[in-house]
């Protein structure tokens, strides 16, 4: 027998937290006022054999929800969309729905070939993507950009965050403290500091996930790294940290570039710590090198973003 009329309705902790209905005809409709995708949000990240739909199933759904729930404070409404399930995979999805009357959240995917698909993401509220990373206790504004190539074998992704505010950071205080900086890691540590603009370069297989390169730039403080994160295993990242004040002045600089980078004088030149972090999840170890100069890759980058960041 098929069954052509599902209804969901269920509490959490005496609360109701999801309520609509599933309509199977020519198409799958899901319709109602209330769905948690809460469940879904905390296994972005980590790697689950077990699929949303059965390898075998096929079909066009279309959906509409009243109410998402996301979390406390950045649940999504009217949220719309349709997809394009093949072989239990998708093969096209464009969604839409908003935090309010001026944020939106928009996602698309589609099937370039049998092997290749894309995933794209904005976001007006970073925080829902962030707050289940157990490093990060205070997370705050921020937008969102990203953008995922999935092949057969290997998954790249491009993932930008701009302007928002972190705490309660436990490895990135730990290393501000090593690198003398402990204004800025108290401040980390109680109201948070701010950065610009964030983004990561990274490629996963199977459950590496291989950091190009990541770069972030604030008011405080600047920070470029790369390494790789067997998760649930072992965090390995090398990088360099440097305060803004100390970045400021180089780029302010740059036609003496020579000078800043060597310093014309014996003992001049330390602008910032090279760090390494290596260990499990919750475990880290941290080791730090003063430097005496920063890699044109790094100066490369950080005027690249104050470019951006003033045509904008």
């Amino acid at each position: 027998m098929e069954i052509s009329l599902f209804k969901v309705r269920t509490f959490n902790n005496k609360i109701l937290n999801n309520d609509f209905v599933i309509k199977k005809d020519k198409q799958i409709v899901i319709k109602g006022t209330l769905f948690d995708a809460q469940p879904f949000l905390k296994t972005l990240y980590i790697k689950n054999d077990k699929k949303t739909f059965s390898r075998y199933f096929t079909s066009d759904i279309k959906f509409n929800l009243s109410k998402v729930l996301t979390g406390k404070i950045d649940n999504l409404f009217n949220l719309a969309g349709i997809a394009s399930v093949k072989l239990g995979s998708y093969a096209k999805l464009s969604l839409k729905a908003n935090y309010s009357d001026k944020e939106i959240i928009e996602m698309s995917i589609y099937q370039v070939d049998k092997d290749k698909k894309i995933i794209h993401l904005i976001s007006d509220r970073a925080r829902p993507f962030i707050k289940d990373f157990n490093f990060i206790k205070g997370f705050n504004d921020g937008t969102l950009e990203y953008e995922s190539t999935i092949n057969k074998n290997i998954t790249s992704t491009n993932l930008k965050i701009f302007d928002f505010k972190v705490s309660k950071v436990p490895a990135l205080t730990k290393l501000l403290s090593l690198a003398s900086l402990q204004g800025i890691a108290d401040t980390l540590s109680g109201e948070g500091i701010r950065f610009d603009t964030f983004e990561m370069v990274s490629n996963s297989k199977d459950n590496i996930l291989n950091i190009e390169e990541a770069f972030a730039i604030g008011p405080a403080i600047s920070v470029l790294l790369d390494g790789y994160i067997d998760k649930g295993k072992l965090i390995s990242l090398n990088g360099t940290l440097v305060p803004a004040t100390k970045l400021n002045s180089i780029i302010a600089n740059i036609p003496l570039i020579g000078d800043i980078l060597v310093g014309k004088k014996t003992g001049e030149g330390v602008v910032g710590v090279s760090f390494k972090m290596k260990g499990k999840p919750g475990d880290l170890k941290t080791t730090i090198n003063p430097i005496k100069s920063l890699t044109p890759r790094f100066i490369v980058r950080a005027v690249e973003k104050i470019k951006n960041q003033k045509t904008k």
